[in-house]
């Protein structure tokens, strides 16, 4: 008989569900069912109360007990920092940290603890989860032990592997890579006596953006100002990625970096250009970006982290002064 004649003959005769009938099977799936599915994952999954003190863990699947060591007994009720043991002074629990009381997405590279003190590195990728209604519920986190590829041939002379180099959403380069990149430029800036620059955009009430539309339009939203941000920054030395949520990071130097005012002005107007609609922006009805500059030669007694928390400082007064500009740090900021 003929394959496809087969075929026809059978879905004539009703015995095969067309794709329709089987996505409106797995819609009636038994919480059970469903949770079979998550528990065979092969990578590891946690869900967590977001609406409980200290984001107590709920459920983990066998691959994340595996993974980290600990029985399920040990984390339930549990949050995770008791993977980090005694090692929290780590910039990316911080990271983790500030986005979970944000209510955002956050993609971190962690240094846990298995109970018998040896180390591996958990690539975890955290998704809030929220009711009809929009009130953050849980945090659903996928974990991968990612300690073999940082071990192997795919890392790079720069540090990091090339999977953690670019930012998923947008393309632009990680905040992970990004900042390696920042260090090593902030040090030969030092070296050589030159102007370096640091500039953070952000999106202007995305958080509303978000609520107003949804999620995967605000992710939109994030991609496209991204490709104007990356687009305007090609010259030899300026580096651009994605620092967190709606925020980008551009490096320049030189010459750039003493124009950096200029260039967030230009950058600022073709995102307004863009007219995405924003009804309930605070800065008016469309897409907006604020920006903070803090560009300076540095002294080699100033440590990096002096330049990141004066452009923050003038992100921050950016904002306070109603959005939708360019601010420059002042001196004391740097310090």
């Amino acid at each position: 008989m003929d394959a496809g004649a087969g075929a026809a003959g059978a879905r004539d005769r009703g015995t095969v569900p067309d794709a329709g009938s089987r996505t409106r099977h797995m819609n009636n799936w038994s919480a059970e069912a469903w949770r079979r599915v998550v528990e065979s994952a092969p990578e590891g999954i946690v869900i967590c109360d977001a609406q409980a003190r200290d984001c107590p863990v709920l459920f983990v699947n066998g691959a994340f007990t595996e993974m980290c060591g600990y029985p399920v007994s040990a984390l339930l009720g549990t949050n995770l920092r008791i993977l980090q043991g005694t090692d929290r002074d780590q910039e990316a629990r911080a990271r983790l940290r500030e986005a979970l009381e944000k209510g955002e997405p956050a993609r971190v590279l962690v240094r846990n603890y298995r109970p018998d003190g040896s180390l591996f590195w958990n690539e975890t990728v955290v998704q809030p989860v929220r009711s009809p209604a929009g009130q953050l519920t849980h945090f659903l986190g996928y974990h991968r032990d990612a300690s073999d590829r940082l071990k192997g041939a795919e890392r790079s002379s720069a540090g990091l592997p090339s999977w953690l180099r670019e930012d998923r959403l947008t393309g632009l380069h990680s905040r992970e890579y990004f900042e390696e990149l920042l260090q090593r430029d902030w040090v030969l800036a030092q070296r050589d006596s030159h102007e370096i620059g640091l500039t953070l955009f952000d999106i202007d009430d995305l958080g509303a953006y978000n609520e107003k539309f949804d999620r995967s339009a605000g992710d939109a939203c994030i991609r496209r100002v991204a490709r104007v941000v990356g687009s305007a920054y090609r010259r030899r030395g300026d580096l651009v990625g994605r620092w967190e949520g709606g925020t980008f990071a551009v490096l320049t130097q030189g010459e750039a970096a003493d124009k950096a005012a200029q260039y967030a002005q230009v950058v600022s107007q073709r995102v307004r250009d863009l007219l995405m609609h924003h009804p309930t922006a605070g800065a008016g009805r469309y897409v907006t970006l604020s920006a903070g500059i803090a560009n300076l030669v540095p002294p080699r007694t100033l440590a990096l982290e002096g330049l990141v928390k004066a452009c923050g400082a003038a992100l921050k007064r950016a904002k306070q002064n109603g959005k939708d500009g360019v601010v420059t740090a002042e001196a004391g900021d740097f310090h």
